[in-house]
């Protein structure tokens, strides 16, 4: 049986309304393949739960399915039993209910209110009165993150101010994602981030008994590969017209980053793409990154692509699909992707160094009380050139800030990289005080760094500080 991994503080939230008296409710949610059901089948273990999974078939065949399941758990020698209505199941799970805590879970939601649109007004009149006064705990999933935000949470909602706790769950983080290939180095550990995304599935897929590129190759550059055809089956699942979408990330992937220029690339109108990266900013594929310090200013906006096995699927699977069809797709990887690895983690790198800066930066181990970490971009008035700076960590109460630059390639971070970092102070709000500087590095540091570097101001960190040096937040 395979370890559960992670999802520490979801566990206990769950434990805690679940040990808290009276009908509870909560709302779990998040994109596919994140890990939904998983954490929920682990919090049930041991636990009187029915646990039911609804389908995309009729009202009806949902209900002989679920009363199964229930019938399976209260009263397994009634299983010939059948339900004439919903309202007849709901009577029966709420009776089962009333004086011993019971977990009833409906996973995938959605499809149970696109099979009865009257479902949540039903749900919303046996919690008001039927099951309040009663012992049940009530978990609704679904992956439709923008049904469960707008029919589900939203003032709108039937059930709107019954939950008593929602849970949106998202990708693992660097340091959960190791813990699926506890064997591979820190370096091989930060690919495997970057090409999953840290999505729950993806990981459990690796098997760190063989190598990195025997895992890549395996997931990517085989016909039977899971995830040579992933992006286009989640985009089916999610959306109608597949096609623009698939043009829209392929434009981001290539670079574009503003809507006119991804509207440009993809050959659809603004309108459409903005509308698109709305959507895809909702399942979690894209995210509108602002320039930190500069939220008001419309012209400091980018769309990037938020889940890494995208960004990796976008950049590189397409084009080694006529080798991959041709079962050449290992001949592919060696002589095409596997070079260009690490200026695809560049980015990736980033989010990392970025994850380990928030967590260092509240729980006091860095110059200020760090709570909000992002980029910055713009105008160096000195130079009159284009810069960025990779990590920029504020204390917005006491106007303090820390900045850090990222390099993942094979040559330690040297004097230059140094001197181009601190010639940066200044250029972020001018409402912040530089208290610390950040170099992260894959490579290590020159011996100059580490002599002759501010040793009170200027923190080195490298990956194994970034995997071990962390603590638990």
């Amino acid at each position: 049986m395979s370890k559960f991994i992670g999802r520490k503080a979801q566990l206990r939230e769950l434990e805690e309304r679940y040990d808290s008296p009276g009908f509870q409710m909560t709302v779990i949610y998040g994109r596919r393949r994140i890990g939904k059901s998983t954490l929920i089948k682990e919090f049930i273990k041991n636990k009187r739960a029915v646990y039911y999974t609804a389908t995309k078939a009729g009202i009806n065949k949902n209900i002989e399915l679920w009363g199964k399941q229930a019938l399976a758990v209260f009263a397994p020698q009634m299983n010939a039993l059948s339900f004439r209505n919903i309202d007849d199941l709901l009577d029966f799970l709420g009776k089962h209910s009333e004086r011993e805590r019971t977990v009833i879970v409906i996973d995938e939601l959605p499809y149970l209110a696109e099979a009865d649109k009257s479902v949540l007004s039903v749900l919303q009149s046996y919690i008001d009165n039927h099951w309040m006064h009663g012992q049940m705990f009530l978990i609704l999933c679904g992956s439709s993150v923008s049904f469960m935000e707008n029919e589900v949470l939203s003032e709108k909602s039937p059930i709107f101010g019954r939950r008593t706790s929602q849970i949106k769950l998202d990708a693992f983080d660097y340091l959960e994602s190791a813990e699926f290939v506890p064997t591979y180095s820190y370096e091989e550990k930060a690919v495997c981030f970057g090409i999953t995304g840290g999505v729950a599935k993806y990981l459990s897929m690796l098997d760190d008994t063989k190598s990195l590129d025997e895992n890549i190759i395996q997931l990517f550059f085989r016909k039977t590969g899971y995830l040579y055809e992933e992006p286009n089956n989640l985009l089916t699942q999610e959306f109608r017209n597949v096609g623009t979408y698939n043009d829209i990330i392929s434009a981001i992937a290539s670079g574009a980053n503003k809507v006119n220029e991804i509207a440009d690339k993809a050959h659809v109108e603004q309108s459409v793409a903005v509308h698109a990266l709305q959507n895809l900013i909702a399942t979690g594929i894209v995210l509108k990154e602002k320039a930190v310090t500069d939220e008001a200013n419309r012209k400091k906006v980018q769309y990037i692509l938020k889940d890494s096995m995208f960004k990796f699927w976008y950049q590189f699977v397409p084009d080694g699909m006529g080798a991959i069809e041709l079962d050449h797709g290992e001949i592919f990887y060696q002589n095409v992707v596997k070079p260009k690895i690490s200026e695809f983690m560049g980015s990736v790198f980033e989010e990392i160094c970025k994850h380990y800066a928030l967590i260092c930066g509240v729980t006091g181990k860095l110059n200020c009380f760090v709570t909000t970490v992002g980029r910055w971009w713009g105008t160096h008035p000195g130079k009159r050139v284009t810069t960025d700076i990779d990590i920029v960590g504020l204390d917005k109460t006491a106007k303090k800030a820390v900045l850090g630059e990222c390099k993942y390639r094979k040559e330690p971070i040297d004097r230059k990289v140094y001197e181009e970092l601190l010639d940066k102070d200044g250029l972020i709000s001018k409402e912040y005080e530089t208290v610390q500087y950040l170099l992260f590095s894959k490579s290590g540091f020159t011996e100059w760094v580490k002599e002759y570097g501010d040793k009170d101001r200027m923190r080195l960190i490298d990956l194994k500080e970034l995997y071990e040096g962390n603590g638990e937040v």
